[in-house]
């Protein structure tokens, strides 16, 4: 056994003779053997190289594809945040025109319990009203780094289009600007080249794209600190307006 080289079948049953050797494993992608090994060796491995490059330039193109849907994934839940915002804006102003309204009807209470104090309170200034909300509701302003993130994306949506999975074709051109190809650096072979300018395509397309999510993650942490910061503040509001409920309702018992 340890004279065989290691390409032999050592338990090959076919081999009935002790002097003679097993047959070497074959697979089908191997040169065939024989004069014109050495060219077919050379043909093989040329096709080896176009079918790797083939399959890098899929693979950076479905991660591509994956990145873009990241992306839209990324702006939909920015402008949910956004939506979100508005209404946490409007429940504040609801809260603040309920405790305007609560402020009067103290006033009220107070002049009905005194005659003086009805006297009192016509001399008193008017407490300053808000204007009432026109009809249609404002946008809500996000944070200005959330902002830009969401446009800076929605201008790539075309580009999504064109990158998708099913839409995509490996050999459909791609603009690549005419400094970064030079005979230099791409090989002769032009299937070859056209694969290596491919990759080159999808591997800046996907660094700039990570750019883009990387702004979107920190516009949406900027917006959602954003919010923490009316969430208290309404709370606080809230607390204050239960009370004053509270109190104007035992006022009103008392009369």
């Amino acid at each position: 056994m340890s004279g065989y080289p290691k390409s032999y079948n050592p338990f090959d049953d076919d081999v009935e003779d002790e002097n003679t050797r097993p047959s070497p494993w074959k697979d089908a992608r191997d040169p065939p053997d024989g004069p014109d090994a050495p060219m077919d060796r050379q043909q093989y491995l040329r096709q080896e190289v176009l079918r790797r490059a083939e399959a890098t330039a899929a693979s950076t193109s479905r991660s591509l594809s994956l990145m873009y849907e990241s992306e839209k994934v990324g702006v939909a839940s920015s402008e949910e945040l956004v939506r979100q915002r508005g209404v946490l804006e409007h429940t504040e102003k609801m809260v603040d025109k309920m405790d305007q309204d609560l402020k009067t009807s103290q006033k009220h209470i107070n002049s009905i319990k005194s005659v003086f104090g009805g006297f009192i309170n016509y001399f008193k200034s008017k407490p300053v009203e808000t204007p009432p909300e026109q009809n249609g509701s404002i946008a809500p302003q996000p944070s200005s780094r959330l902002k830009e993130a969401i446009n800076t994306s929605r201008e790539q949506e075309s580009k999504y289009q064109a990158s998708h999975p099913n839409l995509r074709r490996l050999h459909d051109e791609d603009p690549i600007p005419t400094s970064a190809v030079t005979t230099d650096v791409y090989p002769k072979n032009s299937s070859l080249r056209a694969y290596h300018q491919k990759i080159d395509s999808n591997l800046d397309e996907l660094s700039m794209g990570l750019g883009r999510l990387k702004n979107i993650a920190l516009g949406m942490q900027t917006e959602i600190e954003e919010q923490d910061d009316i969430l208290d503040r309404l709370t606080t509001k809230v607390d204050k307006l239960d009370i004053n409920i509270k109190s104007t309702e035992k006022k009103v018992r008392q009369l």
